[in-house]
């Protein structure tokens, strides 16, 4: 898993994607008609840390994913309130799916680069800089006590 990060060009357009390995790659908010584009570079499982009701959400993301032949995941975490049970399903997920290729989207893919950040450095033994996203570094200057809290890995 410590392949060096790849950019896939079908998917390039989807807002703040990057891929952490080939399996593994995180998001914004795909629009409707990139879900297509996701599934044609193999993907397999999607799953979603934003909330159902942002207004940037797509309400029937869950039929248009398996529509589409892939899985689809839903973990709604408040972004005022990231908790432990929140992470505890996410890295469950994760373990479960090590060997499919899955990606994982919020709205703007800060939730999920801090959700990678922690399972990367927990999970994998990454280091803080392997695990730390664009988003990710571009957020820390300005990150609250509640992500910040989140994120320190103990």
């Amino acid at each position: 898993m410590n392949e060096p990060p790849t950019q896939n060009q079908s998917t390039a357009n989807i807002l703040n994607q990057f891929e952490f390995s080939p399996t593994i790659a995180t998001s914004g908010q795909p629009q409707r008609e990139q879900f297509a584009d996701i599934a044609a570079a193999g993907y397999e499982v999607i799953i979603n840390l934003a909330m159902p009701d942002h207004e940037h959400s797509i309400a029937d993301e869950g039929a248009i994913v398996t529509g589409l032949g892939m899985s689809y995941i839903h973990i709604p975490v408040p972004f005022d309130a990231p908790g432990a049970d929140h992470l505890v399903a996410f890295t469950g997920y994760m373990k479960t799916l090590q060997n499919h290729k899955v990606w994982v989207h919020c709205i703007v893919n800060a939730r999920v680069s801090a959700f990678f950040y922690r399972y990367l450095q927990q999970e994998l033994g990454w280091s803080q800089e392997q695990a730390t996203s664009p988003v990710l570094a571009q957020w820390l200057p300005t990150m609250d006590a509640t992500w910040q809290r989140f994120i320190s890995v103990e």
